[in-house]
C-alpha cells in the first residue's frame, strides 16, 4: 500500500476516533431513555450542537496536522532515507542521507552515513586487490586495443552475425570519408560497435570469403581470403579476411568466433595505374615505325654520300619530323608522370621553422652560401610536403647565386590568419617579372638533381602562392611563399577523447556473444541497444512554432556509452531564434545560418539511431518537436521510447525534483556543459545506465516492465 493511501486511513480512523465513542455513547443513552427524557435530552443537545460541532471539527483539523506532521517526518522522511540507501548501495556510493527531521530519524540518518563511510573504506579495500588482480589481463587486453586501434591501416573486427565488435581511427575515418546519404549530414558513417558490417560492405562477398577460409581451413593452409568490392560511391576497397578462431580445439570453420577484415581504398592507386599504363601504351605507340624511319633515313645518307641535295633535304626533314614528334610523346608523358608523382604527395602538419631549418642546412651544404633568419614565428604550424617545398626553396637560393651572387639569404616566418608567409630575402638588384617568371615555370633543378616538377607545381599543391617583392628602403628583395596553416584536427580528436576516459572505445570483445539485432520489448534493459537524444530549440512552445535547432546523440552498446560515436548537428530552424532563449543554449543567429534544414537533418538523425530504442529526458517534449515534422520530412521515429525523467520517478517516488540537473546531483554525475544537446544527450545516457540497476533492484529487467512502470507514474500525464 501506498504512504499516501495509509495517511488517508489514518486519518479515517482518527476522525472515527473523536466521533464514535461519543456516538455509540449517545445512542445507548438514547435507547434506555423514556420519551419524556429524550424530549428534554433533543432540547438540551440541539441548543448546544453548533459548539460540540465546532469543538469537534477544531479538535479534528489539529488531529488532522499534528499526524500529517508526523507523516511528513517520520513515513515519508524514512521513505527518502531508503531510497538514498539503494542509492547509495547501487547508483551512487559517495551519495549520504540528508540530516533531518526529528531527533530519532537524525540519529538514524547519521548512523546510516557512518556505516556507508565504513563500508565505502572496505569497498576501497577490495577493489584496490581486484585491480591488482585483474592487472596483467587489463594490459594485455588494452595493448592489443592499442595496437589495433591506432594501426595505420583501416581494420574492422566483426562477429559471425556480422557485427562490428572493433574498429581503428584509421576505418573511421575511412568510412566517415566514403559515407553518403543523409548520415554524412552530421560528419557520421554507419560505423560504430554493434552495427552491421552489412550496411558497408556486401553481404554475399563477405560470406563467400568465409567459404574460402572454411576451405582453407579444412585443407589445413593458411586461414586468408582477399576480395575487392565496391561502395555505394563506386570506391573500390581491397579486403583482406582473416579468422578470430576459439582459444581452445582445432582451428576448423566451426571453430571461428568471429573475422577481421583489413581495409585498404585503391580506387586512387587503381586511377594512377591505369593513367600510368596509358602514359607508357603513348610512349610506346609509333615508337618502333619511327625509329624505323629514322634508321632507314640515317643508312640511306651514309650508304648514299653523293645524292643529290634535294633528296638529302628529304631524308633530313624526315629524320627531324620523327625526332620532333617522339620529343612531344615523351614531354607529353613526363607531364602526365608529374602529376602523378604530386598525387602521391601527402601534406603533413609541420613546424614552420623545421622547413626553414632544413632549408638552410641543405642550402649551406650544396651551396655554401651563408642564411640567417629574422622575424620567426616559432609556433607556427604549416601543411606541407617538406621534400618539396625545401627542394623548391633550395632551388631558388641557387638561381639567386647563380645570377645574382648574394652574400647571404635570410629568412623570415609570419602569419595573418589562416595563411603561414614563409620569404627567402636577399640584398641584390631587381629582379624583372620575366626572369621570375621563367624561374617559377622551368622544372627545378640544383647541380646534378632535378626534379619533373616546376615551382609553380610545388605552390599549387600546396594550395599555395608565390610572388616577387621588393623592399626598396631596405635595398633587398624577397620571395613569399604563401602556405596553408595547419588546422589542429588534433583538438577534434582531443575534444572526443576528453568525452571518455583513456583510450576511445573503438572497441567491445565481449561483443563476440552479441545476437539479434531486433528491438524485442522482453529482452533485458541491458542488453539492448539505445540512442540517447536531446535537442535544443528556439522555445518551449512546439505547437507554436518553436523549431529544433540541433540535435545531439550517443548510442549505448552493451551496456557501454559510446562517446565517439556520436550524432551532433546544428539545425537551421528558417525562423528568427529568440534573444531570451541565446544565452541558455549559446547558439546564435550566425551559428544556425547556413546549416542544413531540419529536412535533411532529421533523416541522418533517423538513420543514426535506426533499430534502437531511443532514450531522452522529458521525452515527451522532444517528441513532440520530432512528431511535428512527420508530414513535412515523412520521417517516422516508430520505436520504443524510455523518458529517464519517468524512470526516475519510478525508482524514486518520494524525492521533490526530478529535473535532469538534480537527479546528475543524486546519481554522482557531473557534465561539462548544460543546454548541449551533445553533453545532455550523454549526461541522459549515464543516468539511464545507472537507472537500470535500480530498476533491477525493484524487479524491472525488461523494457516492456520499464515502459509500463513509467506510464503509471504521474509524469507521464503531461502533455506538449
Amino acid at each position: 500500500m501506498k504512504a499516501k493511501h495509509r495517511l488517508i486511513i489514518a486519518v479515517v480512523v482518527l476522525g472515527l476516533l473523536m466521533t464514535g465513542p461519543f456516538v455509540v455513547t449517545s445512542l445507548l443513552v438514547w435507547l434506555d431513555m423514556k420519551e419524556a427524557e429524550r424530549s428534554m435530552l433533543t432540547g438540551l443537545l440541539l441548543s448546544r450542537l453548533p459548539v460540540g460541532t465546532m469543538m469537534t471539527l477544531f479538535g479534528f483539523v489539529i488531529g488532522v496536522l499534528v499526524l500529517h506532521k508526523l507523516f511528513k517526518q517520520y513515513v515519508e522522511g524514512l521513505l527518502r532515507m531508503a531510497e538514498t540507501l539503494r542509492l547509495m548501495l547501487g547508483a551512487n556510493r559517495n551519495f549520504r542521507v540528508t540530516i533531518e527531521g526529528p531527533p530519532e530519524v537524525m540519529q538514524l540518518a547519521q548512523a546510516a552515513n557512518d556505516l556507508a563511510q565504513q563500508r565505502d573504506a572496505l569497498m576501497d579495500d577490495v577493489d584496490a586487490q581486484i585491480a591488482t588482480a585483474k592487472a596483467s589481463v587489463e594490459e594485455e587486453k588494452n595493448r592489443l586495443a592499442a595496437l589495433m586501434s591506432e594501426l595505420a591501416q583501416a581494420v574492422v573486427v566483426c562477429n559471425l552475425d556480422g557485427r562490428i565488435l572493433l574498429y581503428n581511427n584509421r576505418a573511421r575515418l575511412q568510412f566517415k570519408a566514403l559515407s553518403q546519404g543523409p548520415t554524412s549530414v552530421a560528419g557520421g558513417a554507419l560505423i560504430g560497435l554493434g552495427r552491421s558490417i552489412f550496411s558497408i560492405l556486401e553481404k554475399g562477398q563477405i560470406e563467400h570469403a568465409r567459404e574460402v577460409i572454411h576451405q582453407r581451413l579444412v585443407a589445413g593452409k593458411t586461414a586468408i581470403s582477399n576480395f575487392i568490392t565496391t561502395t555505394r560511391g563506386g570506391q573500390l576497397l581491397r579486403i583482406q579476411m582473416v579468422p578470430v578462431l576459439a582459444t581452445s580445439g582445432e582451428a576448423t570453420e566451426a571453430s571461428m568466433s568471429g573475422y577481421v577484415l583489413t581495409v585498404e581504398n585503391i580506387t586512387r592507386s587503381i586511377e594512377e595505374e591505369e593513367r600510368r599504363d596509358q602514359a607508357l601504351h603513348t610512349l610506346t605507340q609509333g615508337s618502333r615505325s619511327s625509329i624505323g624511319n629514322i634508321r632507314a633515313a640515317v643508312a640511306n645518307l651514309l650508304d648514299y654520300p653523293d645524292m643529290e641535295a634535294e633528296l638529302r633535304e628529304r631524308f633530313l626533314h624526315v629524320i627531324d619530323d620523327e625526332v620532333a614528334k617522339r620529343s612531344q610523346v615523351i614531354d607529353q608523358t613526363m607531364s602526365q608522370f608529374s602529376d602523378a608523382i604530386k598525387t602521391r604527395w601527402p601534406l603533413e602538419d609541420i613546424l614552420g621553422i623545421d622547413i626553414i631549418a632544413a632549408a638552410q642546412r641543405r642550402i649551406d651544404d650544396k651551396l655554401k652560401l651563408p642564411s640567417k633568419t629574422e622575424e620567426m614565428d616559432d609556433a607556427l604550424w604549416i601543411k606541407a610536403d617538406s621534400f618539396s617545398l625545401v627542394f623548391a626553396l633550395v632551388c631558388l637560393a641557387s638561381k639567386l647565386q647563380d645570377h645574382y651572387d648574394p652574400r647571404e639569404l635570410r629568412f623570415r616566418l609570419t602569419s595573418s590568419g589562416k595563411l603561414a608567409y614563409l620569404d627567402l630575402i636577399w640584398a641584390g638588384p631587381a629582379m624583372s617579372s620575366e626572369t621570375f617568371y621563367t624561374w617559377e615555370m622551368e622544372a627545378m633543378q640544383i647541380g646534378s638533381e632535378t626534379s619533373p616538377l616546376t615551382l609553380r607545381d610545388v605552390i599549387d599543391r600546396h594550395g599555395g602562392e608565390i610572388w616577387y617583392q621588393r623592399e626598396k628602403a631596405a635595398h633587398r628583395a624577397y620571395f613569399r611563399f604563401v602556405l596553408p596553416v595547419a588546422t589542429p584536427e588534433v583538438e577534434q580528436d582531443q575534444e572526443e577523447r576528453t568525452r571518455g576516459k583513456g583510450r576511445p572505445e573503438y572497441y567491445d570483445f565481449d561483443l563476440f556473444k552479441f545476437e539479434d539485432k531486433s528491438i524485442d520489448l522482453d529482452r533485458k534493459l541491458s542488453e539492448l541497444t539505445y540512442t540517447v537524444f536531446d535537442t535544443e530549440t528556439t522555445g518551449l512552445e512546439p505547437s507554436n512554432g518553436d523549431e529544433i535547432i540541433q540535435i545531439g546523440a550517443a548510442r549505448i552498446v552493451n551496456n557501454r556509452l559510446l562517446r565517439q560515436e556520436t550524432f551532433n548537428q546544428i539545425v537551421d530552424p528558417e525562423i528568427p531564434l529568440k534573444p531570451e532563449s541565446i544565452p541558455i543554449h549559446g547558439i546564435t543567429e550566425d551559428m544556425v545560418r547556413g546549416q542544413p534544414n531540419i529536412d535533411v537533418v532529421l533523416p541522418a538523425f533517423h538513420e543514426f539511431c535506426e533499430d534502437t530504442v531511443l532514450i531522452a529526458h522529458n521525452a515527451a517534449f522532444d517528441m513532440r518537436f520530432l512528431q511535428l515534422k512527420e508530414d513535412r520530412t515523412n520521417i517516422r521515429f516508430t520505436q520504443p521510447v524510455l523518458d529517464t525523467l519517468l524512470l526516475s520517478a519510478v525508482v524514486h517516488p518520494n524525492q521533490e525534483s526530478h529535473k535532469l540537473d538534480v537527479i546528475l546531483e543524486r546519481l554522482g554525475i557531473t557534465i561539462g556543459k548544460r543546454h548541449n544537446a551533445l553533453e545532455d544527450a550523454l549526461a541522459t545516457g549515464e543516468v539511464f545506465l545507472k537507472l537500470v540497476k535500480l530498476l533491477e533492484d525493484q524487479g524491472i529487467v525488461t523494457v516492456r516492465q520499464a515502459l509500463e512502470a513509467a506510464e503509471k507514474t504521474y509524469f507521464a500525464r503531461v502533455k506538449y
